[in-house]
């Protein structure tokens, strides 16, 4: 953790308030700020945070309550071993799956692609629709791990509640509502820190696609990209330096609320 984490983040810090070597204030923040690429990178990356949260946060939780409510045993395992498939495949095998998947000319879903309107393989990666296709991606590739975290937190809710609610005459919805999902509450937000901080590092997917779709998705789609160019094509470090110390802050800060919020350090 100090090597490949506290270390590389203060020597971020130092790059981000120097320059050459000489300290610089807030300027980097200033360039980084005024460069016509941020605003729309942070839109980019804002956007698709809110299609993912919202969606893992929903079905992660749904899913995990449809397996947990079935009672064969074998069954679950099987349904549980599917989910997690996907995770053991690397970022970018995954991407290079979907970009497959979503062109109309070989997929094996071609028939509901067209049924969207989407020809080409540039359609389906139209701007307007990236959002979903990366939270698509990331649903696939990590929200099997999610549901088998959720189905274990499910497995440590006493069996005297879960009997108490049935005898008082709750059903699967009011169940789940009332008593399964509020007793989740910090194993939700554990998850939502956890994607928070993996989402705002946005990079592979739409990197990959730029490099698929010959620039339909623009090289800097979102602030990461934006970092590496700032550091490997203007040799800038320190600009990217500060675009990396925002996206600290922010997640940082975000994840601070949910840790409170959710409780998570509560002590039951």
């Amino acid at each position: 953790m100090v090597a490949f984490g506290i270390l590389p983040a203060l020597y971020a810090v130092f790059l981000a308030f120097t320059k050459d070597g000489a300290f610089a204030g807030f300027d980097n923040f200033a360039k980084v700020f005024s460069d016509y690429r941020f605003w729309p990178a942070v839109q980019h990356v804002a956007l698709y945070l809110v299609v993912w949260l919202v969606s893992l946060t929903i079905f992660a939780v749904l899913l995990a309550l449809l397996v947990h409510s079935l009672r064969v045993r074998w069954s679950s395992s099987t349904v549980r071993f599917f989910y997690y498939i996907p995770g053991a495949l690397a970022g970018a095998s995954s991407v290079m799956l979907w970009l497959f998947l979503l062109d109309p000319t070989v997929s094996p879903v071609a028939g509901l692609l067209r049924a969207f309107g989407f020809e080409t393989f540039v359609q389906a990666v139209s701007l307007e629709n990236l959002p979903i296709v990366f939270t698509l991606i990331a649903f696939w590739a990590g929200a099997g791990g999610w549901i088998i975290i959720l189905y274990g937190a499910l497995n440590n809710i006493p069996h005297e509640v879960m009997e108490a609610a049935r005898i008082d005459g709750a059903g699967p919805i009011k169940t789940a509502w009332h008593i399964q999902i509020p007793l989740m509450r910090k194993w939700i937000s554990y998850m939502f820190i956890m994607a928070l901080a993996a989402g705002t590092q946005l990079f592979v997917e739409p990197r990959v696609l730029s490099q698929a779709s010959k620039g339909v998705v623009p090289q800097d789609y979102s602030l990461n990209q934006l970092a590496y160019l700032y550091a490997f094509k203007q040799n800038d470090f320190s600009g990217s330096a500060a675009i990396s110390l925002l996206l600290l802050v922010v997640a940082a800060g975000l994840s601070a609320l949910f840790v409170f919020r959710g409780g998570l350090f509560e002590r039951d």
